[in-house]
């Protein structure tokens, strides 16, 4: 019974995390097309859009590692499972960082200073 309860918990985090990033996806996709038609600068709107975007893909990412601890240690935690969610919690860590790094435009812990002509303005 607590089995699979953890799995319906788990993968409905999962659909969310996803419908995070598709639907965050269309509203910066649909946004940034809005710009342009306000004859908004391509650059400006280019540096807006990806900013969104990578904002809705690390939201979900989070979610997507909230949903594969759940799964992995609450329902079956071996070896082999624990070692899987290892690997894909640094994958997506990996990926979390260089998106923020993108979004932000310099490194996390260089609060003061931004890369020349990064982020979102």
């Amino acid at each position: 019974m607590m089995n699979s309860i953890v799995h319906w918990l788990s993968g409905g985090i999962e659909a969310v995390g996803i419908s995070i990033i598709v639907g965050g996806a269309l509203i910066a996709t649909a946004a940034f097309f809005a710009r342009l038609a306000r004859k908004e600068k391509f650059d400006n709107s280019y540096k807006w859009y990806r900013a969104n975007l990578g904002r809705a893909i690390l939201l979900g990412l989070e979610l997507l590692v909230a949903a594969d601890i759940i799964g992995t240690v609450a329902v079956e935690p071996n070896f082999r499972n624990l070692s899987v969610l290892g690997l894909i919690i640094v994958i997506r860590t990996f990926l979390s960082f260089s998106l923020e790094v993108e979004i932000s435009g310099r490194w996390p812990w260089d609060k003061e200073k931004a890369f020349e002509g990064k982020g979102a303005s």
